[in-house]
């Protein structure tokens, strides 16, 4: 059963009546904004949604005002679960502040299930909520605009051809192991070439190292794709005999043997698109494969280049940051595919007055956004000054324009978002992904945005307050 908040009284309040006095200003400020009973009803109608009578029946769970202060928690110190259960179990404010008091702290997998619960639309909506508890409090009033975009890296190692097909073969073969227990194969059944594998991918290593081995390393990537196909053979033999077995096979083992069936039929396609693209590579030259698959367990990664010296190629999301005055992160987007920074403008302009229904009086952006049809775009709405330097030689009248004072001071305000955008990495863990998926990476991405968002307007309100 949900419930929306705690409802005993806490027992700090009766025997630590000063307890407040050991808690960090900020944090008591973000707590009093979790107050906000519209913030709650988002998570409370998204744990309702995982059963259909989880409103009225079942066993009490744990209450959406614990699991949003925890999981805020968790974002605002970039921790892990384990941490996240470690420093509340340990901690008398973190207790106090996420309502668990001298209660049961939850279990790292139940807050890991619950966080699940909450798809992309929901954090969405969330970080909506936490906008309107900004507009209340005169943090924001969308009188500037800024934006810029960066990456957010998938949890994935480099990838190279070699490592790609060793990942490929390991992941096939376990499955195909397990699969062979289930049916009651004699040991041994399925052959296990990961030795080889894992020889031949050092020897790879080495031979790449000069040009003078290029024999030797088309020799020994025709070995490692030959083993590979070898493998994924198997893996075709495998999914037929679980076919045929599993419309006899018991209720116990069937769902066994249904979850391997699946696990290969996902990562046959993916195996074999790697042997393809490390063919056309390799043998024929061809390294503008299109669609190349980066990561078998992140198959949405993809190779982007910002033009960073030090890091050429990230591999990752393309993620949009939208500001206003105060450091507010009013939109944020996370790209399926990576578009030109030029086609962001028009749509972030149109966010920005659905969210305050005005336009800016300041509108900013890199040279990645420059544009004479952006800059009359942002005009058309109402921007009053439009800052956007634009790339290449420029005319001395247009040389003049970006020389006044105001558009200097507008490119001067812009370079914040880059310090915003290494706040939001270092802080908060938006350099790289830590959840799975799709979904996981606009969850991760959401909740660090949001617990920023919360840090700003504590801080802000603070100061306001002091002063």
């Amino acid at each position: 059963m949900v419930q929306r908040r705690q409802r005993e009284r806490s027992l700090f309040e009766v025997l630590l009546p000063d307890g407040h006095k050991l808690w960090p200003d900020w944090l008591h400020k973000i707590d009093t904004l979790l107050e906000d009973d519209a913030v709650i009803d988002v998570v409370a109608q998204a744990l309702e949604a995982r059963w259909p009578q989880s409103r009225r029946r079942g066993r009490p769970g744990t209450p959406a005002e614990v699991v949003i202060r925890m999981l805020m928690l968790k974002h605002l110190f970039d921790w892990s679960y384990d941490d996240l259960e470690r420093e509340v179990r340990a901690n008398l404010v973190y207790r106090m502040f996420t309502r668990i008091d001298a209660g049961e702290v939850p279990d790292a997998k139940t807050i890991l299930k619950i966080a699940r619960a909450l798809g992309p639309d929901v954090i969405e909506q969330l970080h909506r909520q936490v906008i309107e508890v900004a507009k209340r409090a005169g943090v924001t009033h969308g009188r500037r605009f800024r934006i810029d975009t960066t990456v957010v890296e998938t949890n994935v190692h480099y990838p190279t051809d070699s490592t790609l097909l060793r990942d490929g073969m390991r992941v096939l073969t376990r499955t195909l192991q397990r699969a062979s227990t289930a049916l009651g194969d004699q040991s041994g059944r399925i052959r296990n070439r990961l030795r080889s594998v894992a020889r031949r991918v050092l020897i790879i290593g080495y031979e790449a190292r000069s040009p003078k081995t290029r024999l030797a390393l088309v020799k020994s990537y025709r070995t490692l794709m030959a083993t590979t196909r070898a493998v994924l053979r198997d893996a075709a033999t495998m999914v037929r005999r679980l076919g045929q077995r599993g419309r006899t096979a018991s209720p116990q083992v069937q769902p066994m043997l249904q979850r391997a069936q699946d696990r290969l039929q996902e990562m046959r396609p993916l195996v074999q698109r790697v042997v393809d693209q490390t063919r056309a590579r390799v043998l024929g030259g061809d390294t503008h494969v299109p669609d190349k698959v980066l990561s078998l367990f992140e198959p949405h990664t993809e190779t982007i280049r910002k033009g960073k010296i030090t890091k050429p190629n990230e591999f990752g999301k393309l993620i949009t940051i939208q500001e206003s005055e105060h450091q507010i992160i009013t939109a944020y987007e996370v790209h399926a595919k990576r578009p030109a920074d030029v086609t962001l403008w028009t749509a972030a302009l149109d966010r920005h007055l659905a969210i305050f229904g005005r336009a800016p009086d300041l509108a900013a952006g890199d040279r990645g956004f420059s544009s004479a049809r952006n800059e009359q775009a942002a005009v058309d709405r109402g921007v009053r000054r439009v800052v956007l330097p634009r790339r290449g030689p420029k005319s001395p009248g247009r040389r003049a324009y970006e020389r006044q004072r105001w558009f200097r001071r507008g490119q001067r305000w812009r370079v914040g978002c880059e310090g915003r955008i290494s706040v939001l990495k270092r802080r908060h863990g938006l350099r790289r992904c830590r959840y799975h998926g799709v979904d996981g990476m606009h969850r991760w991405v959401g909740f660090g945005v949001i617990a920023d968002n919360l840090m700003n307007i504590a801080t802000f309100t603070q100061a306001r307050a002091t002063a």
